[in-house]
């Protein structure tokens, strides 16, 4: 009986070695542009999914991902690089692909400078998948991307 042991071992062993690599998960996207950061105006201004807006707070504004989305803002040029909550819409500037928090701002350490080229890695947040089409219909500008393996 304690002889099938090591043979039960091995077999395991051969199965695991052998498993199916899951597939990449779904919804992620990568999108690359320019970022700025914004202030929150003096009072108690609101944010688009309801919060008050607070600029010690990891968050940003997006066009279209949806509330709650985590996005990983990559300063290309730097690297460095923080995760933040999409919480509001915009940026409202031409050519511009997300605003980030002051907060944000200054762990990218573009606070000096109000923009940068950044690369976003977004991935579904609390309100459900990333879209594969913008709100108004038009296709997403940020395409599928490749999951890291």
């Amino acid at each position: 009986m304690h002889a099938t042991r090591p043979l039960l071992l091995i077999g395991l062993l051969a199965v695991g070695g052998c498993a199916v690599r899951a597939p990449a998960p779904t919804g992620i996207c990568a999108e690359s542009g320019i970022a700025s950061w914004y202030r929150p105006t003096a009072g108690q201004r609101r944010t688009a999914d309801g919060q008050i807006a607070r600029a010690d707070e990891l968050t940003a504004a997006h066009p279209f991902l949806p509330f709650g989305t985590a996005v990983r803002v990559t300063d290309v040029e730097t690297g460095r690089s923080v995760t933040v909550r999409v919480d509001d819409r915009g940026p409202f500037v031409g050519g511009r692909i997300i605003d980030v928090s002051a907060a944000a701002a200054s762990r990218l350490g573009i606070r000096q400078n109000g923009i940068a080229r950044v690369r976003l890695l977004a991935t579904p947040g609390r309100s459900g998948p990333v879209p594969e089409r913008a709100p108004n219909g038009t296709v997403a500008r940020c395409t599928p991307a490749l999951a890291a393996g």
